[in-house]
């Protein structure tokens, strides 16, 4: 996995760790076609993959793997019998979970409602 990509997924990865109540076990794979893959799997073995978007920089791809990161933590919460909702924005506990997205180049976490930013991606629980 070349450097700009760990990169983004260590941040994610911290985020999950810091906040979320299920881990992740992450492999790189490989697609029939060749193409190398980040898979994001829960303890009961189902798992997804993080799409690399062609052309994104270091914020943006920070951003997108986040944003997916989420679909796949609110779906391992669940089976967990957990509450489905991460990261949980601390402005409106129990209501919504924080978007990630970017802001003047930074990938952050924001609230959706306000639009407030909360944290930079990789800095939850900090």
């Amino acid at each position: 996995m070349d450097s700009e990509l760990a990169g983004a997924l260590e941040l994610v990865l911290r985020d999950l760790g810091a906040t979320c109540a299920v881990r992740p076990v992450v492999r790189e794979e490989r697609d029939d076609d060749g193409t190398d893959l980040i898979v994001l799997y829960e303890p009961d073995g189902s798992g997804a993959g993080l799409v690399v978007r062609c052309g994104a920089g270091a914020a943006e791809l920070a951003a997108d793997f986040a944003d997916q990161a989420q679909d796949w933590a609110v779906e391992a919460l669940c089976a967990a019998l957990e509450p489905a909702v991460w990261p949980e924005c601390p402005a409106h506990p129990g209501s919504h979970p924080l978007a990630a997205g970017v802001v003047s180049g930074v990938a952050v976490w924001s609230c959706p409602r306000t639009r407030r930013t909360v944290a930079p991606i990789g800095g939850l629980g900090a």
